[in-house]
């Protein structure tokens, strides 16, 4: 099954819904890291909410930073998205596999921990970005940004995300969804939507039975007027370059770069969202202290 990102209202416009299937997306993000299980399943939740909340930027040049540290073994994970629902991200110790929880499943909230923050970056081309950030609660992520976006963006939400991995290590299902209540919502559409979420199953149990995104969406809201706005395709890409990852270096200053130079010795830089290497030169090295000097 493809992936699919939706954009859907239910019950009059009062529910807004962003839900997606993003299976093969994950595995393209477990694959370039490695991952061990329980490194999988956080990555590939930070990997499918941050294409859920890119898509609700409202410029193509606007970016979108989610991180959450929490002091585990996991260390930060970061991804960052765009307004094309596309992704990339990285994990601080992707070999990080821990034993299950109480319930039987990776211990993603374990990996995690929760002496921490979940920090929320939006760069929207104003002179500074937008930064939200809360304490994390629970280390499980989609608990976590529901309590971010009740308490920083005052919008009652239920964040459900999931990932399922397999005995060979790749992505089995994974999906994910944002469902907001607007200000115009009555309390029995709210106590609906959250009777129904604690009564079905998890969104990987229904996308291994074969259902698509609607078909999820429609079970869901059934009988509550759902309507599917758009769609379109997320997945997984760096757009890293030689020339961004020589700003990088430029970056360090003047007197680092000297100090490189003095050494005669190559400098090889790794991108942390697709792991691929850039290798400089002693004379490259030499032409960027030209550069900056000018």
């Amino acid at each position: 099954m493809k992936d699919k990102l939706v954009r859907a209202v239910a019950s009059n416009g009062d529910i807004r819904i962003i839900a997606a299937t993003t299976t093969e997306l994950v595995n393209e993000g477990v694959k370039i890291h490695k991952c061990a299980p329980t490194a999988a399943a956080a990555l590939g939740r930070m990997l499918t909410a941050g294409s859920l909340m890119g898509s609700m930027l409202k410029s193509k040049n606007d970016t979108l930073t989610l991180k959450i540290s929490g002091g585990g073994e996991a260390k930060a994970i970061v991804v960052t998205s765009y307004s094309d629902a596309r992704v990339k991200g990285y994990i601080g110790n992707p070999l990080v596999d821990l034993p299950a929880n109480s319930r039987g499943k990776l211990d993603v909230g374990g990996a995690v921990g929760k002496n921490g923050d979940l920090v929320v970056i939006r760069d929207m081309g104003l002179r500074e970005p937008y930064i939200g950030q809360v304490p994390i609660r629970t280390g499980e992520i989609g608990d976590d940004l529901a309590y971010y976006f009740t308490v920083s963006e005052q919008t009652p939400s239920a964040v459900g995300l999931g990932v399922l991995v397999d005995t060979d290590l790749s992505i089995k299902a994974a999906g994910g969804f944002i469902i907001q209540m607007m200000p115009e919502a009555n309390e029995l559409t709210a106590d609906l939507v959250t009777y129904r979420l604690q009564e079905i199953p998890s969104i990987t149990e229904m996308i291994t039975k074969g259902m698509n995104i609607e078909e999820i969406l429609n079970y869901i809201f059934e009988g509550m007027d759902l309507k599917i706005l758009e769609s379109t395709t997320p997945y997984y890409k760096c757009d890293c370059s030689k020339e961004k990852v020589e700003k990088a270096l430029i970056s360090i200053g003047l007197k680092d770069l000297q100090e490189i130079y003095d050494e005669g010795k190559d400098e090889e830089l790794n991108c942390n969202f697709c792991n691929k290497s850039y290798v400089f030169k002693h004379d490259d090295i030499g032409k960027l202290i030209e550069s900056a000097s000018k």
